[in-house]
């Protein structure tokens, strides 16, 4: 079959061009957010402090150990985390096939933080050393038992409304069994579950920044490899059996992928509302597509940018009480859902 090649016209030009002019502002945005959270902290220090603290040698100094030690891990933290949780809502709604879906609102989420809660309130009480693939691997453990039961309520929930509900419930269970563990933990072990439960990039270090690393973008790297597959799914089951692909291979790459991701979140920051089912319909509507190709670099650079802004605020806003990360995208994020359903609604009665 040959290719329709369009006409050269300006508005098609403007149509081609418009996907890199809408990756520059996400990356101008990024850089603006990344450079914000570098200056801006409780410790007031001037610009060229900062850069020399950034890139010069090793000292003993305090700004030294605020920039190498506190801020530079957590805002690299809170880009690739959002961007990973950005993602794993993407992958949820193409599964799905629906905008509302995400890893907080399935339950994924708290499922994934049931699982590292008991780990941590085990490992405090024995005096084991808790590392980070311990971590990610509880939350997996957790994550992937929650996207189990919500699985198994899709075979018998038809609609998508019914199917949020039952992992909302889920969720609430997940949520109700961890302050049960939380309540009779040892006092000494209460502030750091109560501190990561609320959500927080703060107590990342750069080796943690490394295996979050190491994780995020390998999975990032996997989503778009399933980027062709996914555009044929998007049109349909049938349409995608005939273009050779795999149904039920493919479904379980989403799953295992979205999972990864948003277990990778709640095992460093703990459980993020909002921003997998909020960014990407912003993508959507900003870059005016739906073609995997685009949507999952454009929603990892959309969840870094709207994560960085938000832990800003969560630092700055009150400095020095700080905000928990969950409270900051949960107030820019659900009027974003509340106006997704509002136009969809009413897209659906025209």
């Amino acid at each position: 079959m040959p290719k329709t090649i369009l006409p050269d016209t300006a508005e098609n030009t403007a149509w081609r061009r418009r996907p890199w002019c809408c990756f520059g502002a996400l990356f101008l945005l990024l850089l603006l957010f990344l450079l914000l959270n570098l200056l801006a902290g409780s410790s007031r220090m001037p610009a060229q402090e900062v850069f020399a603290a950034l890139f010069g040698p090793a000292s003993d100094s305090t700004a030294f150990r605020i920039i190498r030690n506190i801020r530079l891990p957590r805002l690299l933290a809170a880009a690739i985390l959002g961007g990973g949780l950005s993602v794993s809502g993407y992958l949820l709604q193409s599964f799905f096939g629906n905008p509302i879906a995400g890893p907080f609102v399935l339950g994924i989420s708290s499922g994934a933080k049931l699982f590292v809660a008991l780990v941590m309130i085990f490992s405090l009480g024995h005096n084991l050393a808790l590392s980070s693939a311990m971590m990610v691997t509880a939350a997996f453990c957790g994550a992937m038992l929650s996207m189990g039961l919500v699985l198994l309520a899709s075979r018998r929930l038809r609609s998508m409304a019914l199917l949020v509900v039952c992992g909302v419930m889920i969720g609430y269970v997940c949520s109700a069994v961890t302050e049960i563990v939380v309540t009779f933990a040892d006092d000494s072990n209460i502030v750091n579950l109560h501190n990561w439960s609320m959500g927080s990039f703060s107590g990342i270090d750069m080796q943690d920044v490394k295996v979050l690393s190491l994780t995020v973008f390998t999975v990032l790297l996997l989503s778009v490899l399933l980027s062709k597959p996914m555009t044929a799914y998007q049109l349909g089951e049938t349409y995608a059996r005939s273009m050779g692909v795999n149904i039920r291979r493919f479904r379980m790459a989403l799953i295992l992928l979205s999972s990864v991701l948003a277990a990778c979140v709640t095992a460093f920051a703990g459980p993020i509302s909002f921003v997998g089912i909020a960014v990407p319909h912003l993508m959507r509507s900003f870059f005016r597509t739906a073609k995997p190709i685009l949507m999952i670099p454009a929603c990892f650079l959309g969840g870094a940018v709207f994560c960085l802004f938000c832990d800003l605020i969560a630092r700055t806003l009150f400095a020095p009480t700080e905000l928990s990360i969950s409270t900051v995208t949960a107030v820019f994020g659900a009027p974003v859902v509340i106006w997704m359903l509002l136009t969809r609604k009413r897209g659906t009665e025209r």
